[in-house]
Order: structure tokens, then sequence, then C-alpha cells
């Protein structure tokens, strides 16, 4: 009698364990353990069962982008559906992040990229760059995080000026380069100027009071308490070690996630000939420059005309569809895009959902009462710490900000902590905190949306350069601010 392997039972579990159509079970299995046992735990003393199941959804969310049992849009749809069925949160409150104004920016975003790569203005813009600084991929990173740090102060908006301004020139510098995710090529140019620039655009955004959204509330949150912030002396505090942090970036990004491509001696004169090639402007391109042009005025400018970053970014790729740089199918076809909107929306309601019911408030209080009895150095090392690393449960740094800033400040100055200090330190971390995770801060979500690198890599890298920067401002921003008498 012949035997049928494919019908023996382990062959049966096998299939079943990895061939599933849907979710992968193995991975889905491990973390629905995980889910149901953090659902199933006592509640700790100060919270109510609601909040803690939903940091339980929130939590298995974030394992299972990691262990990948369906794609992350699915994820999220998935934890969406078990908030509402579960009666954890009310369907309205479940939507409410679809209308937020960060979401919708950075969808855009992904637009206004589509049209530089579409008209050709992102590759003659690569060509320059790679004409000027492209003898190696050093120099290139080197010459997007300076062109960062020259818009930092005039762009009060670090997804407008990471996501907005600089992705679409970084996106089409790697696909003229030959490195594109759709091909396997990510490694070779693309993964490794996403992390720089994404990377370089926290530091940047913690060096000026008017480089990222959150720092003006820091100004009036540590007003509140006493401590007075000025924009030159935020400025002053952060410039040797923030120039230190964007120098050794790029060179540690270099050596732990080296690019394939490495020197392009040919580069420069092959640029320009593909330059002389392209010859004049094309009205596309036109139209494209003039949209940007005002796009990137409308942000710099925008606070004193009563025009917020995602408005101008709408009124840009309105102007785009009106011109006919972009059609309707145009936008159809950006899938990344779309795709982003779902997940970014999910997790940042689910954030904001913790914060609204409680849970920072509550973990807060904890964390006061834990460093109460230590040397005011340590407690300030301790919360410090905390405050980076809580950002894991955020997904916006301005939340951050709003929900933490204030009492970890408080505890801080209580433990004895010289006020100054305090201030800044915190006000550092809350833009070097969204290095982390891919949907840690609006930027995150276009970098990561590109596809150049995988959620293991970001995560990865996440934490390691979180360890650069922590290295940086506590020795070398220690001994500056100790030099201008900040402690």
């Amino acid at each position: 009698m012949t035997t049928h392997s494919s019908y023996a039972p382990s062959s049966l579990n096998e299939s079943f364990l990895t061939k599933w159509p849907g979710v992968k079970p193995l991975p889905f299995l491990i973390v629905l353990c995980l889910g149901l046992g953090l659902w199933h735990l006592p509640v700790p003393d100060g919270l109510d069962i609601q909040t803690w199941h939903l940091f339980a959804i929130f939590v298995a969310t974030i394992f299972a982008i990691i262990a990948k049992p369906l794609p992350m849009g699915a994820i999220s749809i998935l934890s969406l559906a078990i908030c509402v069925g579960t009666k954890t949160l009310t369907l309205q409150e479940s939507l409410s992040s679809f209308s937020s104004r960060i979401v919708w920016l950075v969808l855009f975003a992904f637009f206004i990229a589509r049209g530089f790569v579409k008209t050709g203005l992102g590759s003659r813009i690569s060509y320059f760059f790679v004409q000027t600084f492209g003898k190696n991929t050093l120099g290139l990173s080197y010459a997007l995080v300076l062109s960062d740090l020259l818009l930092a102060p005039t762009v009060p908006s670090n997804t407008a000026r990471g996501a907005g301004i600089l992705f679409p020139i970084v996106s089409s510098l790697s696909k003229e380069q030959g490195s594109c995710h759709t091909k396997g090529t990510q490694r070779h140019l693309g993964a490794f100027l996403i992390k720089v620039i994404f990377h370089s655009n926290l530091i940047t955004s913690a060096m000026f009071v008017t480089a990222m959204a959150g720092n003006p509330l820091i100004i009036s949150l540590a007003a509140d308490v006493g401590v007075h912030l000025t924009w030159s002396g935020w400025a002053m505090a952060t410039l040797v070690p923030g120039l230190v942090n964007l120098t050794l970036l790029p060179l540690f990004l270099y050596v732990l996630y080296p690019p394939e491509l490495k020197k392009t001696p040919e580069a420069p004169a092959s640029a320009r000939l593909k330059l002389k090639e392209m010859g004049r402007l094309s009205f596309e391109e036109s139209a494209m420059m003039v949209t940007f042009i005002s796009l990137l005025v409308l942000w710099v400018f925008g606070q004193q005309l009563g025009i917020d970053s995602t408005s101008a970014a709408l009124m840009g790729l309105a102007a785009l569809l009106f011109t006919g740089v972009l059609t309707w199918e145009d936008i159809l076809h950006e899938k990344s895009a779309w795709a982003t909107l779902i997940w970014f929306s999910i997790l940042l309601m689910m954030a904001g959902q913790l914060t609204k019911m409680g849970m920072v408030n509550w973990f807060s209080i904890k964390m006061e009462g834990a460093v109460v009895a230590y040397h005011w150095g340590i407690a300030f090392s301790i919360l410090s710490l905390v405050y980076l690393y809580s950002h894991y449960l955020f997904a916006s740094a301005t939340a951050h900000i709003s929900s933490m800033y204030s009492a970890f400040l408080v505890v801080m100055i209580a433990a004895g902590t010289p006020p100054q200090l305090a201030a800044l330190s915190l006000a550092i971390l809350s833009s070097l905190c969204a290095c982390l995770t891919h949907y840690g801060t609006g930027t995150a979500p276009v970098y990561y949306g590109s596809g150049y690198v995988s959620v293991a890599d970001w995560w990865r890298f996440g934490g390691l350069t979180s360890l650069l920067h922590l290295a940086v401002w506590s020795i070398v921003g220690g001994l500056w601010w100790k030099a201008l008498g900040i402690w």
C-alpha cells in the first residue's frame, strides 16, 4: 500500500503553519498569546480596565508589525476591528485620527514626491547634487545633511522639511543611481541615504525653536513652571553638540549600515552630460518648480499668513492637479501613500487614546515615586532615559510633549536638577526620541513607506542611533552646557 506523504499529519501541520493563504499562523499565534496574556493580567492600580485593554491591543499591534503575520495595513485594520468589536473604543474614537493634519501632510508629501519623479525635476536636482558632491556616497549624504541644516531654522515643520522637501530629492538620487526597492537594490544607495536623512532631520529639529512644530509648545510649557527658554539661548545651547551629532551620524551609519555603492569617481562627469541632454526646463518641470517654491515660502512664512503646513501642502497638490503635472490616476496609483494613510492613522489613534485615557499621566506619577529618593544626577539620568524610550508608545512628537514634558520637567526640578538643564534636555530628547520607530514622527512613515528599509532594520538602527545621540549630547552637550553655565 502506497503512503501519500502529502496527506500525512505532520505535512498537514507544516502546511497549516507555513502556507495559510491569509495570515501566517505561527507568528499570528505568538502575537495572539502576547495580546491575550496582557489583556487578562490584573489591571494596575490607577488604571481602568478599558485603558489596560487598549494598551494590550497597542502592544500586540506593535509586535505584530515586527513579526509580520500580515502586511502592516492589514494588521492595523485587524487591530481597529478588535478595538471596536471588544467595545474598547467606539467606532468614532477608532476613526478619529483619519482627520489628523499630520496624517494628511504625510499623504500629500507622497504625492508631491511623485510630481518630482514624474516631471524629471527630481532627476535634474539629483544630477546637480551628483555633479557637485557625487565622487562618493558619503559626500552625497553630507550634502543632504547640510541642506537640512540650512532649511531647519526657517521651516517650522520637520515633516514639511524632511518629507516634503528632502524626501523627493533622496528618492530621485537613489533611483538615478540604480537603487530601487522593487528591484531588490535598496541597499545599493537608497537605504543608506534614507536612514541618514531621516535621522539628521531629527537632529536639526532639536537645534532650533523654529525647526519643529512642538518646540514652541515646549517653550510655553517650560515657562509655566518658571523656566524661560529663548530662540537664541536654545540655538546656542544646541550648536556644538548638534553639529558634532550631524558630523558623526553619516559616518556612524556608513560603518553599521553601509551602502553597496561607495565610490563613484565617474559620476560627476556623467551627471553633467545628463544635465546637458535634459536641456531646458519643460513646462511640467517649471510648473513643479514654481509649486515647490511656493510651498517652501508657505512653509516658512505660513504662520504669519495663518496657513499651516498641511493646508499649504493641500494647495500645492491642487496646483499640481490643475496644471496637469499630476493626474488623478497618478494619485490612485500611489499605493504606498494610501497604505501609509491606513496604518499610520490607526497607530496614531491608539497612541492618542492611551494618552487621553490617562495612561501616560499614570506612568509619569509612577516615575516620580520611583526616583524621588535619588541624587539629582541619578534621577535626571533615569528620567531622561525613560522620556526618550517611552516614545515607543507615541506616534507623534507633539503628542509626546503634550503628555509628558511638563510632568517630567517638574519631577526633574523637584529632584534638584538645574531648571535650564532639565528644560533643555527634555526639549532635545523630544525630537531625538522619534529615531526609534517607523511611526514616531510625521517624516517616519514617508521614509519607511518608500520601501528601502525593513521594519527590523528600522527598529534595530533606530535603537543604535539613539545610543549615538545619548553619547554625543551627554558628553559633548554636557561639557558645552557646563561652559555656558547652564549647570
